[in-house]
């Protein structure tokens, strides 16, 4: 059985995997703790985490102030390359930093299915939730 932290892993390595360019996938709360990394020597998973949280919240932030509604992603876009954030409603997000070359629209495409299997993964309940034990007593 392959566990629910086995599975963000391998979601987050088949997105960086599909999409060239990119070099560091994180999955963090928004509040910027991580939760899982796939990345090289770029940046520190953390510190990433952190700092594409700030990124959410701020164009959140903006986009409220502005009345232009629920934000879907952001792109930030640098001499050398990119760093995107996907929202994942409003307990989590997937942060992408990816280099000069990365394909942006495949990006886009990509993280939204890999959006929804995550968020899937984040808030499904445990296996073994609501499984009665031997004695007929349900959990509860």
């Amino acid at each position: 059985m392959t566990t629910r932290k086995a599975q963000l892993a391998a979601e987050v390595r088949t997105l960086r995997n599909r999409v060239v360019g990119v070099t560091d996938v994180v999955v963090a709360s928004v509040d910027g703790l991580l939760i899982t990394a796939e990345t090289d020597d770029t940046a520190e998973p953390e510190s990433l985490a952190a700092l594409t949280a700030a990124t959410l919240n701020i164009a959140r932030r903006a986009g409220s102030m502005t009345h232009r509604g629920l934000l879907h992603h952001t792109v930030s876009q640098f001499t050398d390359g990119y760093l995107v954030t996907h929202s994942l409603g409003d307990m989590a997000l997937i942060g992408v930093l990816g280099d000069a070359g990365m394909d942006i629209t495949r990006l886009h495409t990509e993280a939204q299915a890999s959006a929804q299997r995550i968020t899937t993964l984040l808030t499904e309940p445990p296996a073994d939730a609501g499984h009665h034990d031997r004695t007929g007593e349900g959990a509860r």
